[in-house]
């Protein structure tokens, strides 16, 4: 199946990198660690790698590991302050889309978790 029309937006994009880049964004979503440092930072905002260690009782190197895939893809911006790195959501984009998500799975996704139909 060929994609008749990409989106203006991606209009430069190839069909296999408009493919291939909605694969990065909702693999980077499929990681419940990665699920859990996004949500830590919509509910309490800026944290530094220790205090999202110590927040989600995490592996530092996986935390680290998961927040530079979150900043590479745009999910978190990064501000160095000092000898510390402090991450927060990126408000414009991902936060609005983890509200419509949120919403969506509280409609049509959570009976699947609860067995019913």
């Amino acid at each position: 199946m060929t994609l008749k029309q990409i989106p203006v937006c991606c209009k430069d994009m190839k069909e296999s990198e408009f493919y291939g880049a909605y694969k990065i964004f909702f693999g980077t979503l499929v990681s419940e660690s990665r699920l859990k440092i996004i949500n830590l930072l919509r509910e309490k905002g800026k944290k530094n790698v220790s205090e999202i260690v110590k927040e989600l009782k995490a592996d530092q190197t996986a935390v680290s590991h998961d927040l530079t895939r979150l900043k590479r893809c745009g999910f978190v911006n990064v501000e160095n302050n000092g000898k510390y790195r402090y991450y927060t959501l990126n408000e414009k984009t991902i936060k609005p889309i983890m509200e419509l998500i949120d919403n969506h799975m509280s409609n049509f996704c959570v009976h699947i978790l609860r067995g019913e139909r």
